[in-house]
């Protein structure tokens, strides 16, 4: 079975205030998001983590990704570029790559961390914009084929395909559901970014 899941964001504790997530402490977070995990994925299954396994400004959270049941590929997010020693990742994931395409049946499966509009034959699964309301949701809810793999929209745990369609169609059918207000432009996190991204190259598996 394959499964989606994005932004999981193990240690970054600004998180939970900004996609108000439901969690007490960073650490009750990073111990539900692998309980969860655990939960519906086993090891025969495959699980593609599209993009932010941690955080920019903390290590590689090893502790946790070593617990995560299942044969794993990393599409790699803003978070997950900055890392020193990158082919380290390959110690938890099969592949990584910054995108990745491959067929689901009779469908065709693009991903990607950033929501881009191509569409071929499939569907486009993306992470990144997590639940807050921003001016892409006005065009994402017009492409019921570009979905959104972030944990806030997915009860927090990997999802099939399936799920995932059922999903993103009530998210975007009730704003309100999950949906974060629209902040004001002064008062989003991006607005006065204090540190500057780190893309390194993708990592090569020796």
């Amino acid at each position: 079975m394959n499964y989606y899941i994005a932004d999981l964001h193990f240690g970054y504790e600004k998180i939970l205030k900004q996609s108000e997530r439901p969690f007490a402490s960073v650490e009750e977070m990073d111990q539900a998001l692998v309980h969860n995990w655990n939960q519906v994925v086993t090891d025969e299954d495959t699980v593609y983590v599209i993009g932010d396994v941690g955080s920019y400004d903390r290590p590689l959270p090893e502790e946790y990704l070593a617990q995560l049941k299942g044969k794993k590929h990393l599409i790699r997010g803003n978070h997950d570029t900055g890392y020193e020693e990158q082919e380290r990742f390959f110690e938890y994931f099969e592949t990584v790559t910054d995108l990745f395409e491959f067929d689901e049946g009779d469908l065709h499966i693009t991903l990607c961390h950033y929501p881009i509009v191509y569409i071929q034959g499939g569907f486009m699964i993306h992470g990144h914009i997590h639940n807050t309301k921003k001016e892409i949701h006005e065009i994402l809810e017009k492409l019921p084929r570009v979905l959104n793999a972030c944990v806030e929209v997915n009860d927090y745990r990997p999802v099939t395909l399936d799920e995932l369609i059922e999903n993103n169609r009530a998210y975007y059918e009730d704003p309100g559901k999950g949906c974060l207000k629209e902040w004001p432009e002064s008062e989003r996190p991006y607005h006065k970014r204090r540190w500057k991204a780190d893309f390194r190259p993708l990592p090569v598996k020796k």
